[in-house]
């Protein structure tokens, strides 16, 4: 239904007060090479935020409310929030008016919900059910952020958008050691749910798909998270879940110029449709944390190129020094291996991606008794081909990090440019 009102544009989160974190978030200092995390370094905001209702079952402030609304879709150079419920769907309607309906329903209830409403509104018939979910009464929006892409799948006769699919966008292709499990490989849509609070991020994803009923079904969904301030209110670099500090930093988003160079795809890139928009990739990630627990330190940094405590480059003495690879030791052995992940992930610097990355825990692996748990890669770039797939080529090719990795999952999604109010997710490819 049509929104009564919504924050302007002129709120953006680079236009308000930043804290230390904020500017760390921003910076991108974290990082755990390419792969392993450098958007991963958001957390909740230092300051404590002070909550008002404004309405039953709704709870929000400025400064706990990022808009949906904009030229960008929010969640993308977002400063990187606790908690991320990630879904991938599959449409099972034909035709593009119904996809378009689809698109047009998401909208407004991502709107609702990001500005801390419940969605729709209710009839008052009790015997009808609620229109919301109700999780998440009574809670603030937390800096929900709801972010929309279209698999390569999407493109083709069902919807008549097979000439609307971007020339260089395509399924991610086999990369060395992969052991792909379909159930976390794909999908028609994407929606990344981002929120410093996992209650309002799920409740999100869950009246996203009630929504979606008869149109789109669940193919896989995968939550995770980061540490948060309550945990550490200093604001340090976080850690992976194999005990190492992030290294390598992402690309200045608040320099619009850089954004455009690597993240924001553009009217000349072949779809005029998807300007404003970024092409996401998305990696699961397994850890055999059994396996590198029984590793030594000096096995542990040499595999990172970093030490373990401080964060530093080997050679170094600072977390933020710079990634020497000529420095070496008496006898001329470089400090940082070759082979090492940030010395593969660091290259020439010529070729940058934006990384935004959750750890996650699946539990146990009923098979092996061992655990399930890892990384939930994320990177936004302005092209997968001559960004995200050298890299990762490179990477798979001769990291050290491999022997404790291993890639079960994969996708890429084309995330539309930001919609304006009046508009709707998707609609410049209408």
């Amino acid at each position: 239904m049509p929104e009564k009102h919504q924050p302007s544009n002129d709120d953006s989160i680079l236009k308000k007060p930043m804290t230390r974190r904020d500017v760390l978030r921003l910076a991108g200092t974290g990082g755990l090479g390419l792969l392993l995390g450098g958007g991963a370094i958001g957390t909740l905001l230092t300051t404590e935020n002070k909550r008002k209702t404004k309405a039953a079952g709704s709870v929000s402030t400025e400064e706990d409310s990022i808009p949906f609304y904009g030229a960008h879709q929010a969640g993308i150079i977002t400063p990187a929030q606790n908690f991320i419920c990630f879904a991938a769907f599959d449409v099972t309607a034909s035709g593009a008016p119904s996809l378009k309906k689809l698109f047009q329903a998401w909208t407004a209830a991502a709107a609702a919900m990001a500005a801390g409403r419940p969605v729709g509104e209710e009839s008052g018939n009790g015997n009808l059910p609620p229109t919301d979910t109700g999780e998440s009464a009574g809670l603030s929006p937390s800096r929900l952020t709801i972010t929309f892409g279209a698999g390569p799948s999407l493109f083709d006769d069902r919807f008549g958008l097979a000439a609307k699919k971007p020339p260089t966008f395509k399924e991610l292709p086999a990369f060395n050691g992969d052991q792909l499990e379909p159930e976390w490989c794909g999908g028609d849509i994407g929606v990344q749910v981002c929120a410093d609070d996992m209650q309002v991020a799920f409740h999100a994803v869950r009246n996203l798909a009630r929504i979606a009923r008869g149109k789109a079904v669940l193919r896989w969904v995968q939550e995770g998270f980061q540490r948060t301030n309550q945990a550490d209110p200093s604001g340090s670099t976080p850690r992976n879940l194999l005990g190492f500090k992030d290294g390598t930093a992402n690309p200045q988003v608040a320099n619009e110029k850089e954004m455009n160079r690597i993240v924001w795809a553009q009217s000349g890139d072949g779809a005029p449709w998807m300007a404003g928009g970024s092409y996401m990739a998305v990696r699961r990630i397994r850890m055999r944390i059994e396996v590198w627990d029984r590793s030594t330190l000096k096995d542990q940094e040499e595999t990172f190129g970093r030490y373990r405590s401080s964060g530093a480059p080997l050679g170094a003495k600072n977390e933020f020094d710079p990634v020497d690879l000529n420095a070496a030791d008496e006898s001329g052995k470089p400090y940082i291996p070759r082979d090492s992940h940030v010395a593969l992930a660091r290259g020439d610097g010529s070729v940058q991606i934006l990384r935004r990355s959750y750890s996650y825990s699946g539990g146990m692996d009923i098979k092996t008794g061992q655990l399930d748990a890892g990384l939930l890669f994320i990177s936004y770039q302005r092209d997968l081909f001559k960004q995200f797939v050298p890299l990762q080529q490179k990477l798979a090719k001769s990291d050290r990090l491999n022997e404790y990795i291993l890639h079960v999952g994969s996708a890429a999604f084309a995330c539309f440019p930001g919609a304006a109010q009046g508009g709707y997710i998707g609609d410049t490819l209408f």
